[in-house]
This record gives C-alpha cells, sequence and structure tokens, in this order.
C-alpha cells in the first residue's frame, strides 16, 4: 500500500493555518504534501511535520500526483477549481458551501454517516457549515438511539466565522472603546468606533460587534431567514438523511473571538431521559460532556478554543414537551467547525489506499 499524497488549498488562510496545526498533530500518513495559495502568498515557507515547504500558486499543474485535496477557500474559488482538482484525479475534500447541497456530493461528518465519503460520483466530498458541524455528532448520536423529530436551535456565533477580517475587527473595537464609557446610551459604541476611525463601512459586519450581539448571521434569503440558517437546516437533514426534519433556527453573532455556542432543543420519537443523553454522548470520543451546574460546570466558548472536541452541557428534560431535551453545545468553530472535519474527511479516504 502506498501513503497517498496530499493538497491543501488555501494553506495561509485563517482555516489553512488551523489545518496545518492539525496535520502536525496527527501521524503523518501522507507521501507528499503539498501547500497551495494564492499567487501572492506563493513562496511562503511553513512548516509541516518538520518539513519547510514552500507554498506554491494555485494552478492546474498544483494538482499533478495529488490524490486528496482539501479545500479552504471561499465558494467563488471553490466553484471553479475543486472541478479542476477532481478532473486532474484528486478526490476534492471542500471546506466551502458551493457543493454541500448538490446530490451528487456527499456532506460527510464522520462520527454520524462515514460511509457517505465514497459515495463521490464527482470526486468531490462536502465539509458542513460550522455552525451544523457544532451540534452534529451530538444529535447524531442521539438520532441514532432515539430518532430525531424536530430541532429548535439558537446559535451565538465567533467573530472568526468572518475569517481573520472578523478577528481584526472585534480586536480593534476593543482597543476603540477601552476606557470609554460606550455601551450605556443607545448608538454611543458605533460613535466611539466612528471616533477611533473604525467606520462599520470597513467591518465584515453590519453593526458593532463588541459590546453588543448581531441577531443575524450570513446573508439575506427569502422569508427573511439568514444563509446560515438555511445552512442548519438543509445540510442538518442531509447529514443525518432525514429529508422531513423539523428545524427552526435564529443566528445570532456574539462577540467572542473562537468557538460557536449552540442552544439546542431536540425532539425525539422515543422517550429520552437525562441519564440517557449523558451515557450516550460519554460514549462518543469526540464529545466531552461538562453538566454540573450545581458547581458551575458548563460548556463555554474560552473553555472549548483551539480544543478538538465538542463541548455539550445544560443538559434537561424538556417540562412542556414530551420526549424533548434541551443542551448547550459548544465546539471551536476554526477545528471542528472547519479544519479538523475536512482532515478527518481526508483521513476516511486517504484508508482506501
Amino acid at each position: 500500500m502506498s501513503k497517498p499524497n496530499l493538497a491543501l488549498v488555501g494553506a495561509t488562510g485563517a482555516v489553512g493555518t488551523v489545518m496545518i496545526d492539525i496535520i502536525n498533530s496527527r501521524e503523518n500518513i501522507w507521501g507528499e504534501i503539498r501547500l497551495i495559495a494564492s499567487a501572492r502568498s506563493a513562496g511562503k515557507k511553513l512548516t509541516v511535520h518538520g518539513e519547510e515547504l514552500t507554498v506554491v500558486a494555485l494552478s492546474e499543474d498544483a494538482f499533478d500526483g495529488i490524490d486528496i485535496a482539501m479545500f479552504d477557500v471561499p465558494d467563488e474559488v471553490s466553484e471553479i477549481w475543486a472541478p479542476i482538482a477532481a478532473s486532474r484525479g484528486a478526490v476534492v475534500v471542500d471546506n466551502s458551501s458551493a457543493f454541500r447541497m448538490d446530490p451528487e456530493v456527499p456532506l460527510v461528518v464522520p462520527e454520524v454517516n462515514p460511509e457517505q465519503a465514497q459515495n463521490r460520483p464527482k470526486g468531490i466530498i462536502s465539509n458542513p457549515n460550522c455552525t451544523t458541524l457544532t451540534m452534529m455528532a451530538a444529535m447524531g448520536a442521539l438520532h441514532r438511539g432515539w430518532t430525531l423529530k424536530e430541532l429548535v436551535v439558537s446559535s451565538y456565533q465567533a467573530v472568526s466565522g468572518a475569517g481573520v477580517a472578523g478577528i481584526a475587527r472585534l480586536r480593534d473595537e476593543i482597543t476603540a472603546v477601552s476606557g470609554s464609557k460606550a455601551g450605556e446610551a443607545s448608538g454611543d459604541i458605533a460613535q466611539t468606533l466612528e471616533a477611533n476611525s473604525l467606520a462599520l463601512a470597513d467591518s465584515p459586519f453590519t453593526d458593532p460587534v463588541v459590546m453588543n450581539l448581531i441577531p443575524f448571521a450570513g446573508s439575506l434569503k427569502e422569508g427573511g431567514f439568514s444563509s446560515e440558517e438555511m445552512k442548519v437546516r438543509n445540510e442538518s437533514r442531509k447529514i443525518l438523511g432525514i429529508a422531513d426534519l423539523k428545524v427552526a433556527v435564529t443566528c445570532v453573532r456574539v462577540p467572542v473571538l473562537v468557538s460557536h455556542s449552540l442552544a439546542v432543543h431536540a425532539t425525539f420519537a422515543n422517550p429520552i431521559s437525562v441519564a440517557d443523553v449523558h451515557k450516550a454522548l460519554t460514549e462518543e470520543p469526540t464529545i466531552r460532556l461538562v453538566d454540573d451546574p450545581a458547581n458551575g460546570l458548563w460548556p463555554m466558548p474560552n473553555m472549548v478554543a483551539g480544543q478538538d472536541p465538542t463541548y455539550v452541557g445544560r443538559v434537561r428534560s424538556s417540562l412542556d414537551f414530551p420526549n424533548s431535551i434541551e443542551l448547550f453545545v459548544v465546539g471551536d468553530n476554526l477545528r471542528k467547525g472547519a479544519a479538523l472535519n475536512t482532515y478527518e474527511i481526508a483521513e476516511l479516504v486517504a484508508a482506501e489506499f
């Protein structure tokens, strides 16, 4: 058996940087590892498994000899280059939303539907949205035991969901309001930011995010829903294989750098208890149960930042809804929410070689 050759497209971006950390922290199962990025990043040197690699520019030739190509780039780049990479013989694992709802492209979470990784007629496998991924290992485990029927979700999404620009913006806003009295009167945060040359027009967000929250993430879709909300609904149905799953979602941007949090109300076809949930989730190797409210122990973004597992807590039996559970889930949106799941899919494919 030969070791497959791996390419990472978008190696110098926010998710690509985390991906390299993940590659370095895991067993080296690869032959060649090739780092690919835009022409402006070509020539940069990055260390992978102790070897200094030079980033090469994205081109058709960059995929010659590559068996698996992980894409951590914007939708419009994936739309063009993922099919090109597949046509050159690579299995593409794409982290963008470009192909997620394509019926000929599997949407894979290794803990939930690993078998779908082999069902790739276009040579492309999609990685789900980071918000969907935050809860999917837990929901998959509970669905297997009790049959999920309905989901009501409120997300509290970190600014890193908007990439390095989102992180930089929150840090700049924190600096701008530090020492001021902003936040006590309507509109005074925006005024303070403007006074510090932080125009909203230059922000990746529609409103100030520091000392604030924005009840919207993504782009506006029909019916007043956001693209993030529609992704959670549609992707949950596809991953779990429940075409008629009832889903209601509200996505909120919060002043947190890393880690998305979700408050989840889940209804099942069969009776389910807190003890059932605790047992099922404790048995999942990629989930950490932190559920001791009497001692102030529950998942929080800063607890989870930089961690691979999904953290679950605040598990309660719903008081007014039969067969229903309330829980709080937190995951690092740059790791399991993006880079780690993409890499785990690549590991599934690598096992075929």
